[in-house]
C-alpha cells in the first residue's frame, strides 16, 4: 500500500477530530436534556399532580383526516387526564399552517368524542414546533401549571422548553403502542431536535403572537375560523 500524502493525512485527522468533537457535543446535550427532566415524567395518569391544563402536542394527521396512532395516543392520554380530574382544561397545540392540514381541530374533535366538554378544550393553531407551543401556552393562554402529553422520546425536550417558557410542568408518557416507521424516524430526528431545543431554551426566540384566550375562560373562543366552503367540493 502507498502511504498517504502528509497533507491528506492532516486533512483526514482534522475531519476525524471535528467529527468526534461534534458527536461529543450532540451526545452531551442529549444526555443533559434526558437527565435533567427524568424525574418529571410519569407513565400513569394516577401519578400526575393536578395542573391547570394538559398540553397535548400535535403529531401527524393522515391524508384522509384521521389521526396517526401516535397522535391518537396523545389525545387518549389527554382525555384520561381530564376525566381523572387531574386537569381543568385541555390545550391542543399543533400545526395548522394551511387549510388542508389541521392538527388542532382533529385533536379537538377527538377529545369531544371522548367526553371532554367543548368549553374546556382550547386550540392553538400556531403550535408549529414544541417551543412555540410552550411559549404560547403561557403568553396566549395564561397557563402556569401544566401536564405535557407526548411520547417518551419527545417528553424530556418538551419539558425543558416548558420550563424555559416559565411553566411549572410535569409530563405524561403517551407511548401506548409501537409506532413502526414513524417511531423510528421520530427517534432519529429527536437526537438533533434536542440540540435545537437547548438552543431555544437559552435564546428563547419569539413565538407568533395573537389575542389572549385565558385558560380559565371558554375554550370555544379559541377555536378560530372554520375551513371555508369550496364550490368544487361543497365542503
Amino acid at each position: 500500500m502507498f502511504p498517504l500524502p502528509r497533507r491528506l493525512r492532516r486533512v483526514l485527522l482534522v475531519l476525524l477530530g471535528t467529527g468526534l468533537a461534534l458527536a461529543g457535543v450532540v451526545g452531551g446535550l442529549n444526555a443533559y436534556v434526558l437527565l435533567s427532566q427524568d424525574d418529571k415524567i410519569a407513565s400513569d395518569v394516577a401519578d400526575v399532580p393536578h395542573a391547570q391544563a394538559a398540553i397535548v402536542l400535535g403529531a401527524f394527521v393522515n391524508p384522509d383526516g384521521t389521526m396517526s396512532t401516535m397522535l391518537a395516543d396523545r389525545v387518549q392520554q389527554g382525555a384520561a387526564l381530564y376525566r381523572a380530574g387531574k386537569v381543568d382544561s385541555v390545550l391542543v397545540s399543533g400545526d395548522h399552517g394551511r387549510w388542508s392540514y389541521d392538527e388542532p381541530d382533529t385533536m379537538r374533535k377527538a377529545l369531544e368524542a371522548q367526553g371532554v366538554p367543548s368549553r374546556r378544550i382550547f386550540t392553538d393553531h400556531a403550535g408549529f414546533d414544541t417551543w412555540a407551543s410552550m411559549e404560547r401556552a403561557r403568553t396566549i393562554f395564561g397557563i402556569h401549571t401544566a401536564v405535557v402529553v407526548t411520547q417518551d422520546f419527545h417528553l424530556s425536550r418538551a419539558l425543558l422548553l416548558a420550563e424555559s417558557a416559565g411553566l411549572k410542568a410535569t409530563g405524561l408518557d403517551a407511548s401506548l403502542h409501537g409506532y413502526g416507521k414513524q417511531g423510528l424516524i421520530s427517534d432519529v430526528r429527536e437526537v438533533v431536535a434536542r440540540v435545537k431545543g437547548v438552543g431555544e431554551a437559552v435564546l428563547q426566540p419569539a413565538a407568533l403572537g395573537g389575542p389572549p384566550h385565558p385558560i380559565t375562560g371558554d375554550g370555544r373562543k379559541s377555536w378560530g375560523e372554520q375551513r371555508p366552503m369550496t364550490a368544487s367540493t361543497g365542503r
